[in-house]
C-alpha cells in the first residue's frame, strides 16, 4: 500500500509473521507456528500485495496478508476490500479450471466452474499503520457510506467490510508479542521522544544486539539519519548496538544545545554594545563574525 519501509525483508522471517498473527488475530494465544506458514503469491490484477502467507490449520489453510500504510488513507476499507476480492477471484479462477476438467459434472457446474462442495480459502488482511498522527479514518465500509435518511432496517442489509488496522504508535500493550516485533513497535512508538527512547533502549538488552532487518525498519520509520550511524556499532553476527547509538545522539544533542545557548548569549552581548563600540571591535571582543555584527546593526 505505502512504500515498503523495510517490512518485506523483515517479515521474511516467518517467526515474526506467526507472532503477529497470534498476537493480533488469536488474542495472544500461541496457535500458529512458523512452520505452519508458507510464502504466498502477492500478485493480483493490476496490483500486488505487500506480504502474503498461507497458514496451515490441519488439512486446510487460510491466507494472511500484511499491508504497510504510512499515510492516512480515508478510502482504506474500500481499497482493502478490493485487494481481498481480487485474491478470492484468483482462487476462484484456479477452482474453475479444476472443476471444468472433471467428468460427470452438471451443465451449471461447468458453466460457472464451481460445485456445491467447492470452497474458497478464507483470507484476512492486517494493516500496519505507522503514521505519526493516530488513525482517525474509517474502520469499515459502513463508515464510508452516506446512510442519511436511510431506514435502519435497510442499513443492516448493506454488506459491511471491516479492516484490521494496527496503529503502531498507539499500541500500549506490546507484551503480547514474543518476537522482536515488540522492540520494533516500541521503538517506533517512542521515536519522537528522545528521553523515552533512551529509557526504552537502556532497559532492554535486545537493543544492544538488534537484528539488521529490524534495525532497517526502525531507521526508515523514525527518519533519523543520525541513527543510521548505529551500524558503526555493529557487534558479533552483524547485529547493531542501537543503545550505544541513542546514547551518542543524546550526548550530541546536549552538546549542540550548549553551543547554541552560548551563541545566543554572545549575540545578545553584541547587541548591547552596538551603541558604544564599532563593528570591528564588537567582532573582536565577542568572537562573532564581522558580517554577523553588521547584520545585527542593520536590524536596529
Amino acid at each position: 500500500m505505502g512504500k515498503d519501509g523495510g517490512w518485506k525483508e523483515y517479515f521474511h522471517d516467518n517467526c515474526r509473521c506467526a507472532d503477529l498473527i497470534n498476537a493480533i488475530g488469536c488474542n495472544g494465544e500461541q496457535i500458529v507456528k512458523a512452520t505452519d506458514l508458507q510464502e504466498g503469491d502477492p500478485t493480483l490484477k493490476k496490483r500486488s500485495r505487500d506480504i502474503v502467507r498461507k497458514v496451515a490449520f490441519g488439512t486446510s489453510f487460510m491466507i494472511v496478508g500484511i499491508e504497510n500504510q504510512e499515510e492516512k488513507d480515508y478510502e482504506l476499507p474500500l481499497r482493502n476490500m478490493i485487494y481481498d476480492v481480487s485474491d478470492y477471484e484468483k482462487q476462484l479462477n484456479r477452482i474453475q479450471k479444476e472443476v471444468r476438467s472433471e467428468k460427470g459434472i452438471t451443465s451449471g457446474e461447468y458453466m460457472y466452474g464451481f460445485k456445491q462442495d467447492s470452497k474458497l480459502n478464507p483470507l484476512v488482511t492486517f494493516v500496519l499503520y505507522a503514521g505519526k498522527e493516530p488513525w482517525d479514518g474509517p474502520y469499515c465500509l459502513h463508515d464510508m457510506l452516506n446512510f442519511a435518511d436511510v431506514p435502519k432496517s435497510l442499513q443492516k442489509m448493506v454488506s459491511d467490510y471491516k479492516i484490521n488496522i494496527i496503529d503502531i504508535r498507539q499500541l500500549k500493550n506490546t507484551e503480547v508479542f514474543h518476537s522482536d516485533l515488540k522492540q520494533v513497535f516500541d521503538f517506533i512508538r517512542c521515536a519522537d521522544d528522545m528521553d523515552m527512547l533512551l529509557e526504552l533502549v537502556n532497559n532492554d538488552a535486545y537493543y544492544s544486539e538488534m537484528d539488521e532487518t529490524a534495525f532497517d525498519v526502525i531507521t526508515k520509520y523514525t527518519n533519523s539519519k543520525e541513527l543510521v550511524k548505529a551500524k558503526d556499532y555493529s557487534v558479533k553476527g552483524g547485529k547493531n548496538n542501537v543503545c550505544k547509538a541513542i546514547q551518542d545522539l543524546m550526548a550530541d544533542s546536549r552538546k549542540k544545545g550548549r553551543e547554541e545557548g552560548r551563541e545566543i548569549a554572545l549575540i545578545e552581548t553584541a547587541k548591547s554594545l552596538l551603541d558604544v563600540l564599532s563593528d570591528e571591535i564588537i567582532a573582536e571582543k565577542t568572537g562573532i563574525s564581522l558580517e554577523k555584527v553588521k547584520e545585527l546593526r542593520a536590524e536596529i
